[in-house]
């Protein structure tokens, strides 16, 4: 954001106040003032306690400050206003109104970061994309990436500033702050990139946050496409790839939409069609009704691709008891897992209960 803007519109209030009006950066840093002397001055203690006003107006040191729109938790620019009484308050908010107007309209036209940020959000027009491209001289047709990267139980700002240092090209690579936790990265790729290439990516992230802040994150990669006017779909594609993954993937950091299979498929039923296939499937005795020792076993059977012997072994038993444990489960369920059909059917059935639970119903 160019200060000159803020500039402009602070000294043409200069004639209808006698108070000093300007603007902060999220350092502290005046960018903009109708009285010169002040540009420049750095006031650190003002972030915290702007911070602390969420978007509300703040008396500090004799100033009133107020937060002008961002799209992060920690604010981007702030307007200050000489004074702490009541007047002061009603003219920060006033020229709050003036600055996000003319911010709003620099960023439409110059950033190309908002315009982005509009698009992945769907706040822009299929037809406004292509004139807004041409506008900001934005290469449209080119192959490019979503990930989005999101903080598990913290919620440190620093985050995005990890990522901004790894991708530091603006004019290629998008880093955006979407919320307290979730950061997304629009991440621009060359021609035959794979799957395979967009784990390293996302690994290099991972790590870079991992050992700067010490924080776990889980990663979303959506589907490369060609176009930016279908980034809105990658980037719905990365929010399901993390939903899903937590319920059916929870040993995985990072999951590309891809790659979710069958649990893609399930995580988009209605419960109540869930419920009705796990009845038709189990006839005879509910899923409940098999013990952990049993489930265990069933899983061990599908991590060794239905083979018997390779499963005892696996398993430390002798081959037989895997068989008697095999025949137990068929007069349980009625399925007999060493038939192909029957394996397939119970393994979506074990997947659609634990979409169910994760709904919050496990009956």
């Amino acid at each position: 954001m160019s200060s000159r803007i803020f500039q402009s519109v602070v000294l043409q209030m200069k004639d209808s106040t006698d108070r000093a009006i300007g603007v902060i950066d999220s350092e502290g840093t005046v960018v903009a003032c109708n009285e010169l002397t002040c540009i420049g001055e750095r006031w650190p203690g003002v972030v915290e306690a702007v911070n602390s006003g969420e978007g509300n107006a703040v008396a500090y040191e004799g100033r009133t400050f107020k937060t002008l729109t961002g799209w992060g938790s920690q604010f981007d620019y702030a307007a200050f206003v000489r004074g702490d009484d009541a007047e002061a308050k009603l003219v920060c908010s006033m020229a709050v109104v003036a600055l996000n107007g003319a911010k709003t309209y620099y960023e439409e036209k110059h950033d190309k970061a908002t315009f982005i940020k509009n698009i992945i959000s769907d706040n822009i027009l299929l037809g406004d994309i292509y004139v807004r491209a041409k506008e900001l001289h934005f290469v449209s047709e080119l192959p490019r990436a979503v990930f989005l990267i999101r903080q598990v139980e913290s919620n440190d700002v620093a985050a995005i500033d990890v990522v901004q240092n790894l991708f530091p090209d603006k004019q290629t690579d998008f880093v955006l702050s979407i919320s307290e936790t979730d950061v997304a990265l629009i991440k621009q790729l060359n021609e035959g990139t794979e799957g395979k290439d967009l784990y390293k990516i996302a690994k290099q992230v991972e790590e870079a946050i991992t050992e700067e802040l010490n924080i776990k994150v889980v990663i979303g990669i959506g589907t490369i496409v060609g176009h930016i006017r279908d980034l809105a779909r990658a980037y719905k594609e990365a929010q399901v790839a993390i939903e899903v993954g937590k319920v059916f993937d929870t040993e995985k950091s990072i999951i590309n939409y891809e790659n979710l299979g069958i649990g893609r498929l399930i995580y988009q039923l209605p419960t109540t069609l869930c419920e009705m296939f796990l009845q038709e499937v189990f006839k005879k005795n509910p899923i409940d009704a098999l013990d952990q020792e049993t489930l265990f076993t069933i899983n061990k059977f599908f991590e060794n691709n239905l083979n018997v012997s390779e499963t005892a072994r696996k398993l430390f038993v002798h081959r037989n008891t895997l068989v008697y444990r095999l025949e137990k489960i068929k007069k349980l369920t009625g399925l007999d897992l060493r038939e192909f059909d029957d394996a397939i059917t119970f393994k979506v059935a074990l997947m659609v209960k634990k979409y169910l639970i994760s709904r919050g119903i496990d009956n």
